[in-house]
C-alpha cells in the first residue's frame, strides 16, 4: 500500500462464514422442520411486503427480545415429525453450522497488516459470533443489535466509517447481498459483492492497491 489510509468493511454471515443457505438448510435439517414451509413463512419478512411493521428488522436493530422472536418464529415453523418447534435455543442452533471460513479471515488480516483499518458491520439475530477471531481481524467491530441500527441503513455505514476514522470513499465494503453493498456504493464506497474467497480477495486486493498501481 501507499501512504493512503483505507478501511475494509466486512460482512459476518455468508463472508467470513458458508453461504447463508447452506447453514439456515443444516439447522432446518437437524431440527427437522418443512423446509419448503420454513421459506413460505420467511418471505414476508424479506420481500419488503412488511414495511416498517418487521419483527426481523426490529430484532437486527435489538428493538425485541430475542426469547420473544423465538417463541414468535417456532409457533410459525412446522416439523416433519408432527411435534413442535422447539423455541427455546432456536436462534443458537440456526447458526450452528455458520463456521469461520479461515481464509477469508487472512484475507482481512493481511489487509489489515499492509495498514488497512478494518472493522466488522453485522446485522445480528441476537446470535453468538466466533470472537475469538475477532482480536486479530478488526479494529472495530459494529453489531446491529448492540448500536440500534441495521444494514442497509446509512446511517450504519457512515457510524462504522466514523469508527475507524475515515470517510466512506476511502472505504471498501464486502457483503454477500446485493442491497446491502448498492447502499454502501451509494454512500461512496467501494462495494465488493461476495461470491467466493478467490474473488473477493482479488477485488480486495485491488482496492488496496489502486492508488499505487497508478502511480
Amino acid at each position: 500500500m501507499d501512504g493512503t489510509r483505507r478501511g475494509v468493511i466486512s460482512d459476518w454471515g455468508g463472508v467470513l462464514t458458508p453461504p447463508l443457505p447452506d447453514g439456515i438448510r443444516a439447522w432446518l435439517t437437524a431440527d427437522r422442520i418443512d423446509v419448503e414451509h420454513y421459506y413460505e413463512v420467511m418471505t414476508p419478512y424479506f420481500d419488503g411486503s412488511l414495511a416498517d411493521d418487521n419483527p426481523v428488522h426490529a430484532l437486527e436493530r435489538g428493538e425485541i427480545d430475542t426469547g420473544r422472536f423465538e417463541r414468535d418464529l417456532a409457533s410459525l415453523l412446522r416439523s416433519t415429525h408432527g411435534g413442535p418447534v422447539v423455541a427455546e435455543g432456536l436462534i443458537e442452533r440456526m447458526f450452528a453450522s455458520f463456521a469461520p471460513v479461515h481464509d477469508m479471515y487472512e484475507a482481512l488480516r493481511d489487509a489489515r497488516s499492509s495498514g488497512a483499518s478494518t472493522a466488522l458491520l453485522s446485522n445480528s439475530w441476537g446470535n453468538g459470533y466466533p470472537r475469538e477471531h475477532f482480536a486479530t481481524t478488526f479494529d472495530e467491530v459494529v453489531i446491529s443489535g448492540e448500536v440500534g441500527m441495521r444494514k442497509p441503513e446509512p446511517r450504519i455505514y457512515l457510524h462504522t466509517c466514523q469508527r475507524i476514522g475515515l470517510r466512506p470513499e476511502e472505504c471498501v465494503f464486502i457483503d454477500d447481498l446485493e442491497h446491502n453493498v448498492r447502499t454502501a456504493e451509494e454512500l461512496g464506497m467501494t462495494g465488493i459483492l461476495h461470491t467466493d474467497v478467490a474473488t473477493t480477495t482479488r477485488e480486495l486486493r485491488g482496492f488496496l492497491m489502486a492508488d499505487s498501481e497508478a502511480a
